[in-house]
């Protein structure tokens, strides 16, 4: 049951200047998570110029950060829920602060990508703790729709406004993109130890802890990111990356079977088995995966072909990110009328729809023509996915496995980003050795990579419009968790429990 002293009441419409404070904290920690997945991007030709790296090292100041972040997701996400997520939170993101000021202040490639990837870490830890802080805070239903509204469109923002801030940033030096991040983690630290609740619970947890589950799930997600990420250089048919594949199986076999044997698993297996959890997932990994190697391809575009500056770069994307904040506390009304289906599959066609726009680019389009309307339906998108996969992803789910569903859905988000950014990567250097050279040839290569993207949206609509299809009536108040209907405001948590029961079910 939920401890009252920590939920905000059904009735309750009104937050206190305690509960904003709490989500002011988490929400300021999620900015600087996808802040910083986003804002090296720019910076990257700077950094390789002072530190002398190459283009394959490089792409690990990058994967670097995703390494740490989606291979240690599902321990971060257990951790919370056993440990304590007040104490997880607050002790990761320290380390977030710590890490990015060293990170500034480094003279070595290897030195900054390992910075990079303790950022990665400590922010598996803080992203799980801190959306389960706020649906163990904020009641199912309105209340917490709301909530999960400005928290993840504050995460959308970030990763939006990442690249805005790097252009800026890098044009007075690209340590500045690094240092950012170190005195807004401080702020935020020292709110939190002030505005964060302790909960009974945390007094009590910290047993049953699945130690095995967590080595060769955490392992298996590592190796994962890791074979995806450097499967470019190696080659994707190489005997490493294919050993490395099978390692990965074997990993996953082993956890499997160790989590259905556990009597305190790291992931209750019978969470996937539910609908609403594998749409969420799979377009967690769809929605931002596309996005990312969309992101990555325009970047290249913008410099490369255009020759857009990083400032020029940076406010190529200024009114994606305009939006998304523009709409950031308007989304919760949306999801309570429409349901998280039908809104994120809003949020899959708008990604489609701006993929296809974008295609039309050539050696000098009219930005305001060409590329702006890609930019705005990106926003919409972000505005609109964001915050309803979240809001699908941990209804309906009970208070001490909410930390779990947070990790493993912010697991498909970056594993996703990573997996869908190699494959794109991948396309588009198989197709540029067909080329001349020249920027016209450039540009030609990079096509199939965005037609790649747009496939990849697309699939991801596919798997939403196939629940809307597939979602049939049921009965009474147990429908209170589905994923398209409002909760009523005077549903108990018995029947909130019942309700995740018939969700199994369907």
């Amino acid at each position: 049951m939920t401890s009252p002293s920590t939920t905000v009441p059904r009735t309750e419409d009104r937050w206190s200047a305690r509960q904003w404070g709490t989500l002011f904290v988490l929400c300021g920690a999620l900015f600087l998570d996808a802040l910083d997945v986003s804002m090296v991007g720019v910076a990257l030709p700077s950094i390789g110029a002072d530190l002398h790296l190459s283009t394959s090292s490089l792409q690990w100041v990058v994967s670097g950060y995703i390494l740490g972040y989606g291979g240690l997701l599902l321990l971060g996400g257990r951790a919370a829920d056993l440990l304590g997520r007040r104490r997880v939170f607050l002790t990761a993101l320290a380390v977030f602060a710590v890490a990015s000021l060293l990170g500034g202040l480094v003279d070595s490639g290897s030195l900054l990508i390992a910075t990079r990837f303790i950022k990665g870490l400590s922010a598996a830890f803080t992203a799980p703790a801190g959306l389960s802080i706020i649906t163990t805070t904020f009641a199912e239903g309105p209340v917490r729709n709301r909530a999960l509204t400005i928290y993840s469109s504050c995460g959308a923002t970030g990763f939006s406004m990442g690249l805005v801030l790097s252009g800026f940033l890098t044009e007075a030096g690209w340590r500045w993109t690094m240092l950012l991040p170190a005195p807004v983690a401080v702020v935020a630290l020292v709110a939190g130890l002030k505005l964060i609740p302790r909960t009974p619970r945390e007094k009590r947890e910290g047993r049953g802890y699945d130690l095995p589950g967590a080595i060769t799930g955490t392992g298996a997600m590592l190796l994962l990111v890791f074979t995806v990420v450097s499967a470019g250089q190696a080659g994707w048919a190489s005997t490493r990356t294919l050993g490395s594949f099978a390692g990965v199986a074997a990993l996953l076999a082993a956890f499997v079977t160790i989590e259905n044997r556990s009597s305190h698993p790291l992931i209750r297996l019978a969470v996937l088995r539910t609908s609403n959890q594998v749409r969420a997932n799979l377009g967690a990994a769809t929605f931002f995966g596309s996005y990312v190697a969309f992101q990555f391809l325009v970047t290249q575009y913008l410099q490369n072909v255009l020759g857009y500056s990083a400032m020029q770069t940076a406010l190529a994307f200024l009114p994606a990110g305009a939006l998304v904040a523009i709409l950031s506390t308007r989304m919760g009304p949306i999801v309570d009328r429409f349901g998280t289906l039908r809104v994120i599959a809003f949020g899959f066609a708008a990604l489609v729809v701006g993929y296809v726009l974008f295609l039309r680019i050539n050696l000098h389009p009219s930005y305001p023509a060409v590329i702006l309307p890609s930019m705005l339906l990106l926003g919409a998108a972000f505005a609109t996915g964001f915050p309803s996969l979240n809001i699908q992803a941990t209804n309906g789910v009970r208070n001490e496995e909410q930390g779990m569903v947070s990790g493993l859905l912010n697991t498909s988000f970056q594993v996703g980003g990573a997996i869908f950014l190699a494959v794109v990567t991948a396309v588009v250097t198989s197709g540029s050795g067909r080329h001349a050279a020249g920027k016209q040839a450039v540009l030609d290569s990079y096509r199939p990579g965005l037609w790649t993207v747009t496939g990849i949206a697309a699939v991801g609509l596919l798997l939403t419009l196939s629940g809307l299809r597939s979602r049939r009536p049921s009965y009474g108040t147990l429908v209170a968790s589905s994923s398209d209907a409002k909760p009523p405001v005077e549903a108990s948590d018995a029947v909130a429990e019942r309700s995740q029961q018939v969700a199994v079910r369907d």
